[in-house]
């Protein structure tokens, strides 16, 4: 049932009041038709209490914009969204249409630094793979909106399929839906990966959740069950007392990774959290992640507080992402057989007060027993 501007309400109760469903909440599709936009087919999700958000159907099924209650969840790079058309694989040329947002996806068959792989590689140019992969340059198929009742419930959703295929080599399919439900401040992503082809293919796969402000703000805290924390770099390592904190914007600041290892509960299932406790005059503002540690051993804490620049992100991963060449040499590399595939969720949540902070730190602290 859900909770509607302080009274939760029957779908009887609603439907009297409304003419159609929309005026409430939902989704609906949208095309983009501005300059190095144009084309992407988009979905827009309204949960009726202010958590809206966008799918990018024509960028792999990600999270661009998202907003609660006009305040952005997420961070957004001066690129703007940029049509899949646009794309370069090469180097580190994935930037060009890297635009931040709620949830961006890394792989599917690798992921992470632009590396050298044998010359007779087909996958990338002479051998050299760019940094993560195709899957969120790649448009969706057979994209499905729709929405229905279950119960008192109001479940809205996009389904669709990408596919990452290149004859002679990869051919791996992406079947992603992303449920809404109105009155609930919650996202969840439903992913299952399936090598389509007949002979072993190479998996890296990575939920790039990208944060700014205001929800960033300095003193912004990290809460993770952390049992060990590993610097990616030299520079990272210098700052590793203060991973748990974000500050102020800084001037020429460069990014500092840091690796976690996250307790999990008995069903192997983990979580992360991001909160502002002294936002909106104390309110506090924050959000978390949960997703399954099985499939997604390893999590990455990206910070970057430039001016401009100023951003984190928490990235859930099946890899690192120090190139596929390293995992492969570290044991690390998920290799899938023909026919078989990987299923992965990301259940993400706002949380829009004090008590919803407190809760939620208690949750994570449980994991950290």
């Amino acid at each position: 049932m859900p909770n509607l501007f302080g009274k939760s309400y029957t779908k009887s109760e609603i439907m009297q009041r409304v003419g159609n469903i929309d005026q409430i909440g939902g989704a609906k599709k949208l095309m983009l038709t501005e300059g190095n936009t144009a084309g992407i087919e988009a979905i827009e999700f309204r949960n009726g209490n202010g958590l809206d958000f966008t799918v990018l159907a024509g960028r792999g099924l990600d999270i661009s914009e998202a907003s609660y209650r006009g305040q952005s969840l997420c961070w957004r790079s001066h690129t703007g969204d940029v049509a899949a058309a646009y794309y370069d694989s090469l180097g580190f040329q994935w930037l060009r249409n890297f635009y931040g947002g709620l949830m961006l996806t890394c792989g599917m068959s690798w992921a992470g630094a632009p590396c050298k792989e044998d010359d007779e590689c087909l996958e990338g140019f002479n051998g050299y793979l760019g940094i993560h992969g195709h899957v969120s340059n790649t448009p969706a198929k057979n994209v499905c909106v729709d929405g229905e009742w279950q119960g008192d419930d109001y479940v809205y959703w996009v389904q669709g399929k990408v596919t990452e295929a290149q004859v002679f080599a990869t051919n791996l399919e992406l079947t992603r839906k992303i449920v809404g439900k109105l009155g609930e401040n919650t996202i969840r992503v439903y992913d299952r990966v399936e090598n389509k082809g007949w002979s072993k293919q190479d998996h890296m796969y990575l939920y790039h959740c990208n944060l700014g402000f205001p929800l960033i703000e300095g003193g912004t805290e990290y809460l993770f069950p952390a049992k060990s924390t590993t610097p990616r770099t030299e520079l990272a390592s210098k700052h590793i007392d203060t991973w748990r904190e974000f500050p102020a914007p800084t001037k020429d600041q460069e990014e500092w990774v840091y690796y976690h290892d996250l307790g999990a509960d008995a069903d192997g299932h983990t979580m992360a959290a991001f909160v502002n406790r002294e936002h909106d005059g104390g309110k506090g503002f924050g959000i978390s992640f949960k997703w399954d540690k099985k499939v997604m051993p390893y999590f990455i804490q990206w910070k970057m507080p430039a001016q401009g620049t100023y951003v984190t992100g928490l990235e859930p991963a099946n890899c690192h992402v120090d190139s596929r060449v390293l995992d492969r040499e570290e044991g690390r590399l998920v290799v899938l057989e023909p026919g078989e595939a990987r299923e992965y969720f990301l259940e993400i949540n706002v949380l829009t007060n004090q008590e919803e902070i407190t809760a939620t730190e208690a949750l994570v602290r449980k994991l950290m027993a």
